[in-house]
């Protein structure tokens, strides 16, 4: 079997140096199913909306961008010296929609970070939204809400 490459699109930005990569093989597209190459993550498929008993993109994508994005909230407390909040979590939505017969993604990320005072959730929040690679990715490509509750 040989290999051809379709398209490479550059991005803004070359990596220096790779730090992981992440690696699955999928069959069957959203009723079927995924493993990585290390076996640690073995999953059923089912489109959303559907009576299949697996998980969906979508799922996935926001599972993905919520941990990350807490990860990306706590170098920003780091940082700036402060100290993240128990019950620090977040919620994350991605819907996926149809405009014009196409379809398209849009997000909303609901942080908590109770007992944070409003200023101090926001340069928190607005830097980890600089930070984290999945906000870099979807930035100016995705619509995205982001909601902080305090």
């Amino acid at each position: 079997m040989e290999t051809i490459e379709i398209t490479k699109v550059a991005g803004t930005t070359t990596i220096d140096k790779v730090l992981y990569t992440g690696k699955t093989h999928t069959s069957g597209g959203r009723d079927g199913a995924s493993r990585s190459s290390d076996g640690n993550l073995d999953i059923k498929l089912s489109s959303p909306g559907s009576n299949g008993t697996g998980t969906n993109p979508e799922q996935l994508f926001a599972a993905g961008w919520s941990a990350c994005f807490i990860g990306a909230i706590g170098i920003a407390a780091a940082k700036n010296k402060i100290t993240l909040p128990e019950g620090t979590a977040v919620d994350a939505e991605v819907d996926l929609g149809v405009t014009k017969a196409e379809y398209f993604l849009q997000a909303r990320l609901n942080v908590s970070l109770p007992g944070l005072d409003e200023e101090t959730a926001r340069v928190l929040i607005e830097a980890a939204h600089q930070t984290c690679p999945y906000s870099k990715a979807t930035r100016g490509n995705i619509n995205v809400a982001i909601n902080v509750r305090i």
